[in-house]
């Protein structure tokens, strides 16, 4: 009977404890997934923001030599321009990383090329038949993901439209960011519009087709990328964003993101077995113990002395395994949040970087007029020098001068933008930061009613220069966009003074912020633009935060208005 009733109560702590961490692993597993899912989600994201980065860096090339002097000689055929064009494509290969530089006359045949010593050099090649070259012909710029026809190495193809309607084209490997992809957590991979794989963290998966497509589609896409045939997915959906891969132990969780102007996507394959499984077995493990410690009270009470101490001893041990888990965990979140923080200086840089690509053509158009001036400057100079006109052949080279110091202004500013900025603080003149971006953004601030405020010069903020001006390009530029396709657009920026402070307002005449959103505005990837990634603002409140000031929405009748406030220096 004494056995049968030890039994009993065996059975029936082991049943439930089996209970206890049935329903605790359920709660556990559903909260883990979504936690695990919005972090998936969000490095998501930031891959698919570094991968824009990189992207923009290598289309700003074509664009940069479109109109280069050693380029307009080389298309005009003049004696030895072929060999000086190939030496500084070659030297410009080399600097950016880029496998191949090369640019192709109007009618397909290439006149330059940074592989020129290679013996499979593209110097003479055809290249009329290439979608990017007649989309640039066409459009004035035209972009190919393929495999190359002479290295068989896949690349993404930038061509822009040149002088004398030659193109430049620049291929764009993806070997280095690959391999970052692979010493990171998870499998990336980067799918276009249907859905083929084009980057990825693994070689294998290249070229394989995530989804069915009709016979047209699928011929189209062949041809496009320069492949016979794609490969079959390279994993197995089980329902919603659950995935098996064959050969891999356990199921995987794939997030995307929503596509770039490209048709890009970025996804990311994280194994649930050593994220959401391992909680879901803690969970069930401590339920059970739980559940167990329970019934050891009940028995507790009913028995002995002698089993009353046996328990608690077990108790205690449980306890302190506990303990010693809850440390460890301590330990690893303040790891964690050490790496957080590395993490969000990196997307401050990248959305500066960025931002760049999107301030390119108000740089292009400031410098623009003043190389075309220098051109006619030195063009009526040698015709001065042959009448023997000194006197006004220096007054053309003061000017040169001139243009020349403008010039340098402007990419001096965008070199400084581009640089990280210092996260130390100290006393910064206003002025010169409110001028930076005006400055980065002239071209496109003039489409719009805008006029800089009058600023004393000894008006000095706490804060860094670079960082400060990243703050007021994002809000400007935020500003802009919300003008697009309005004729009366207008922005104002006004700058108040107290004792310890100053305000920088900034205040448009557009739609303005729908509440849905303005309550969310200051929250990662909270956009009202298909287009954007909801981090410009956040990245801008972190940095005037650091610098011990506020950014925020201010009630406005029409528009949006920003404050930026900060502490005012000595």
């Amino acid at each position: 009977m004494i056995h049968r009733r030890y039994l009993v109560w065996i059975l029936a702590a082991l049943g439930l404890a089996v209970l206890a961490a049935l329903g605790a692993g359920a709660v556990v597993r559903a909260g883990t997934t979504r936690s695990f899912t919005a972090q998936a989600i969000a490095d998501a994201r930031l891959r698919q923001a570094l991968l824009a980065n990189e992207v923009a860096r290598f289309r700003l090339l074509p664009l940069a030599l479109a109109d280069d002097s050693d380029l307009v000689a080389l298309v005009s055929q003049r004696p030895g321009a072929g060999a000086v064009m190939n030496a500084k494509l070659e030297r410009l290969s080399g600097t950016l990383g880029s496998p191949i530089i090369y640019v192709i006359r109007a009618d397909g045949l290439t006149l330059a090329a940074s592989n020129w010593r290679d013996p499979r050099s593209f110097l003479g090649k055809d290249y009329g038949f290439r979608p990017y070259f007649r989309a640039a012909a066409r459009s004035g710029a035209g972009e190919q993901f393929a495999l190359g026809t002479v290295s068989h190495r896949p690349g993404l193809f930038f061509a822009r439209r040149a002088y004398g309607n030659s193109v430049v084209v620049m291929k764009m490997e993806f070997d280095s960011l690959e391999a970052q992809w692979r010493a990171a957590r998870g499998i990336t991979f980067v799918t276009d519009r249907n859905g083929v794989i084009l980057v990825t963290s693994r070689p294998g998966w290249r070229y394989a087709a995530t989804r069915p497509m009709a016979p047209e589609v699928d011929r189209k896409a062949r041809a496009m990328v320069g492949v016979g045939a794609f490969l079959p997915s390279p994993y197995v959906r089980q329902g919603g964003a659950r995935v098996t891969i064959p050969g891999q132990k356990g199921e995987y969780l794939v997030v995307t993101t929503a596509p770039d102007a490209a048709g890009w996507r970025v996804n990311l394959a994280l194994p649930l077995r050593g994220s959401v499984d391992a909680a879901v077995r803690t969970a069930q493990s401590i339920a059970a113990l739980l559940a167990l410690a329970a019934c050891a009270l009940v028995a507790f009470l009913a028995q002995r002395g002698r089993r009353r101490r046996e328990r608690t001893a077990r108790l205690e041990a449980a306890v302190a395994e506990r303990t010693a888990d809850l440390r460890r965990e301590i330990e690893e979140r303040a790891a964690a949040e050490d790496h957080a923080a590395q993490l969000r200086e990196g997307l401050r840089q990248a959305n500066r970087l960025a931002t760049l690509g999107q301030v390119t053509a108000s740089v292009a158009h400031e410098t623009a007029q003043p190389v075309a001036a220098i051109r006619n400057y030195a063009a009526t100079s040698r015709q001065l020098l042959d009448m023997g006109a000194a006197d006004m052949v220096r007054d053309n080279l003061r000017a040169i001068d001139r243009l020349a110091e403008r010039i340098g202004a402007v990419t001096a500013e965008l070199r400084g933008f581009a640089r990280k900025g210092s996260r130390a603080g100290g006393p910064v003149p206003l002025a010169e930061v409110v001028e930076g971006a005006c400055l980065l953004l002239k071209e496109r601030l003039s489409r719009v009613g805008f006029a800089p405020p009058e600023i004393a010069p000894g008006l000095h903020v706490f804060g860094g220069h670079v960082r400060l001006e990243q703050v007021l390009v994002n809000i400007l530029q935020n500003a802009i966009e919300a003008l697009e396709g309005r004729a009366d657009g207008r922005i104002t920026m006004t700058v108040e003074t107290e004792p310890d402070a100053v305000r920088v307002i900034v205040a448009d005449n557009g739609p303005g912020i729908a509440p849905e959103v303005a309550d969310r505005l200051f929250t990662p990837f909270a956009t009202s633009r298909a287009a954007g990634l909801g981090l410009g603002l956040v990245i801008s409140k972190d940095i005037v935060e650091d610098f011990g000031g506020s950014l925020n929405l201010a009630p406005s009748e029409g528009g949006a208005c920003f404050v930026v406030t900060l502490r005012r220096s000595a």
